[in-house]
């Protein structure tokens, strides 16, 4: 036995052979590299928000963690999203939920899902659309750049401003009811009413929230006023992976989005794969999110919009404004204005200055003669940062 004990121990210590003793996960300790630097990309401080072309928000370390988890073991693919999605949907309470790819993604597979139901024929078909309903009906004033994500079905959409010219829309042809929750404020049909219409006629409504929590409660409000579908994205508020997102809704629906989705070979959504890390990094980040201080966090954004305002007010002809948008990005943010003849430098100046600064620093794009500041993203001390380059910026300028 001494004698055996001793071979083993020998093979092991070979580096070859090491690694087939311990499996696959004998990986080497890889040596910390500075990526971004290797490729000549600049990091930044963001304090801009959760746009899509910024990367969002950063997950916290549970959510890497399970991130991580997945990325060293096996698991079938199918009996992942089940579990993951059945997870979610008792965290939300909603009937059902999945995980995909992005909420643009969700956009394609809760239409498709309504289009095909679990009809393969239809599924393998699209976007030939023949035999299926094809119109969805949408307010006018809620037409925005994320539609494109439901034409990708072949549906027309029938444009509506009024209840009476929703109501006179639908017909045979009518397929699902779309509401963009960021134009509430805009359209004539608010969001409760939009959701009675449609189970008063029979129509799936299809609620997209994507950057509409915080607040904690919306994860689950929109269900809960009738809505068939809501997809909210993954990498924004809820601090997920960037490249997931969330669809929430009926059963017989999540069902059928399912069906038109990756690994299914044939359906059009196989290009919107989502991998074992998305599925239980985005299960974490719900988690995570609904265990969360919302409160605390609140108060501490406060704090920071407050920090940068006492620092830029002391330019003289500097003024300052909280604010909380009104539905997406609903978190205190600041506003600074000032008379550009007593400060001889433009908003987009100061954008640039801070942008191509050490450490660069993004704000709110599209000022359009102010600035716009996000705290809710930036990482600890660096409100700091940003208030000490605003300062003196603006009082250079002054």
């Amino acid at each position: 036995m001494p004698n055996r004990r001793r071979f083993i121990q020998s093979l092991s210590s070979l580096p070859v052979l090491g690694g087939l003793f311990s499996g696959s996960r004998a990986f080497a300790a890889p040596r910390k590299r500075d990526f971004y630097k290797e490729l000549g990309v600049r990091p930044f401080i963001n304090a801009a928000g959760t746009y899509t072309v910024l990367t969002a928000s950063l997950m916290p370390p549970e959510v890497t963690q399970a991130w991580q988890y997945a990325a060293r073991q096996y698991a079938r693919l199918g009996e992942l999203h089940d579990a993951v999605g059945a997870k979610i949907a008792s965290l939300v309470g909603c009937e059902a939920a999945m995980v995909t790819a992005g909420a643009a993604s969700a956009l394609t597979l809760g239409t498709a899902a309504c289009m095909t139901g679990t009809n393969q024929q239809f599924i393998r078909r699209l976007p030939d659309t023949t035999g299926m309903k094809t119109e969805v009906i949408i307010q006018k004033s809620h037409r925005y750049g994320y539609d494109h994500a439901i034409r990708n079905c072949g549906i027309r959409f029938v444009e509506v401003v009024t209840r009476e010219e929703l109501e006179r829309a639908i017909s045979e042809r009518t397929v699902m009811m779309l509401f963009f929750n960021a134009a509430d404020p805009s359209g004539q049909i608010k969001v409760a009413e939009f959701a009675e219409l449609g189970k008063k006629r029979g129509i799936p409504t299809f609620n997209d929230a994507a950057a509409d929590v915080p607040p904690v409660e919306n994860l689950s409000k929109y269900i809960k006023l009738g809505f068939d579908l809501v997809t909210f994205s993954g990498g924004k508020g809820l601090c997920g992976p960037q490249s997931a997102g969330l669809l929430l809704g009926r059963k017989d629906l999540i069902q059928a989005a399912r069906l038109n989705s990756s690994p299914n070979s044939d359906s059009i959504g196989r290009g919107m794969k989502v991998n074992k890390e998305e599925l239980l990094a985005m299960m974490v980040a719900v988690e995570s999110y609904l265990k969360r201080d919302h409160q605390a966090e609140w108060r501490e954004w406060e704090k920071r919009v407050k920090l940068i305002a006492d620092s830029v007010s002391s330019v003289r002809g500097v003024t300052t404004e909280k604010y909380v948008p009104e539905i997406a990005n609903q978190v205190p943010h600041l506003r600074i204005r000032w008379d550009q003849n007593a400060l001889k430098i433009k908003p987009a100046e100061v954008v640039r200055q801070l942008r191509d600064g050490e450490p660069s620093i993004e704000l709110v794009p599209g000022g359009r003669g102010q600035l716009g500041v996000a705290v809710w993203m930036l990482q600890p001390g660096e409100a700091q940062i940003v208030a000490r380059r605003l300062r003196q910026i603006l009082r250079s300028a002054a």
